[in-house]
């Protein structure tokens, strides 16, 4: 993966650097210390993923990303910042931030959401083989056999011990509606957007969305608990290890672990990311859709 680095803060920048490139996680093409003078290098270079600070004088870094995307831009973006309210994170999911790395910096941080980061990269480039893929064997009328969406939705939620929680079944809508719309996407609509496309009623769409979400909300908060009382039994269990770091974001799970193992059982609010779980989920249902049953 080709990196390029925008933070006002150089020290942050190196340690970010060294993290990189110690970690043998790709190569820094590029950095600039404010958003400014960012805009012509990264249009120039058109790196994999920018990671940029938040808070920046002139420019900040939601104001760099839609600068950046107005001109084509379509690399993948990480946030850097050291205060992180609801108002910001729902900006930046708004702009297409999908991690963020907090400071102080922490190199295990860095390290997972670097490699979740590539990861989803690589499961994007499968999405597009895949749809290529079948639209080839479409066209020669020799469709292989294929697992329902809903099976294979299934099979990852059991595998997270949620598949009895009422919102699994919502999730297997939302999977299904994404995998039959017409663009091929990797990236997920809002979701309102994706609440109002599985409603049952149109009568009152606004109860039902706000239902529905909470169902889901708690079906996910179940998985996060299932793994980390899984983590803390065994770290190197096989689903552990695959679903913990993907589903979820590092400090979550390392938290609610240590709360699990602790013999005070008082559990803190997690503030859980809906749009995060689907979207792995999403990419996780494509990537098996073309495997045999």
């Amino acid at each position: 993966m080709r990196y390029f680095i925008v933070d006002d803060d150089s020290a942050s920048r190196r340690m970010l650097e060294k993290i990189i490139l110690e970690g043998n996680l790709g190569v820094v093409v590029g950095e600039a210390g404010s958003g400014v003078e960012s805009l012509s290098s990264i249009l120039s270079i058109h790196p994999d993923v920018v990671l940029i600070d938040f808070l920046m004088p002139k420019l900040d870094g939601i104001e760099t990303i839609e600068s950046l995307k107005q001109q084509g831009f379509q690399g993948q973006f990480i946030m850097i910042s050291q205060v992180v309210n609801k108002e910001m994170v729902g900006e930046a999911y708004e702009k297409g931030i999908e991690f963020f790395i907090h400071k102080p910096i922490n190199r295990l941080e860095v390290q997972s959401i670097l490699k979740k980061t590539a990861e989803q990269a690589r499961l994007k480039q499968s999405l597009m083989t895949i749809r290529e893929s079948l639209a080839y064997v479409g066209a020669e009328g020799m469709a292989p056999k294929q697992r329902s969406v809903k099976e294979i939705v299934h099979s990852i939620l059991n595998e997270m011990g949620i598949i009895g929680e009422a919102g699994s079944e919502d999730m297997v809508l939302i999977m299904e509606f994404l995998m039959n719309r017409k663009d091929s996407a990797a990236l997920l609509p809002p979701l309102k957007e994706l609440y109002e496309n599985i409603c049952s009623s149109k009568k009152d769409v606004k109860k039902e969305t706000k239902s529905i979400e909470q169902r889901i909300r708690r079906a996910i908060l179940a998985a996060l608990n299932n793994l980390a009382s899984l983590g803390n039994f065994d770290y190197t269990n096989p689903k552990f290890e695959y679903y913990a770091p993907r589903y979820f974001d590092f400090q979550e799970i390392r938290v609610r672990m240590k709360e699990v193992d602790s013999t005070n059982h008082s559990a803190s609010k997690v503030k859980v990311n809906i749009k995060k779980f689907l979207q792995v989920l999403y990419l996780d249902t494509v990537e098996k859709f073309n495997q045999p049953s």
